[in-house]
């Protein structure tokens, strides 16, 4: 397979570093960024060593896109 047989661009979702340590494996590197499950869209904080949850809000109904009706108070 050569590199081009996926001519699409491939998203990169933005992760921020957090501090703590992971209460499964005990490691120290955690990274916030959104995640789609079966309940929707949350923002996730997760261990990037065994992917355990440290942390699950939920966030914007449709992920980057924002309604208005979601905005207006």
């Amino acid at each position: 397979m050569t590199d081009d047989a996926w001519p699409h661009p491939v998203a990169v979702v933005p992760r921020e570093p957090v501090e703590g340590k992971c209460p499964e494996c005990g490691g120290g590197h955690l990274e916030r960024y959104p995640v789609l499950s079966d309940g929707g869209w949350y923002m996730s904080v997760k261990c990037q060593e065994c992917l355990c949850s440290v942390e699950r809000v939920p966030w914007n109904r449709l992920g980057y896109i924002m309604l208005p009706e979601d905005v207006i108070l």
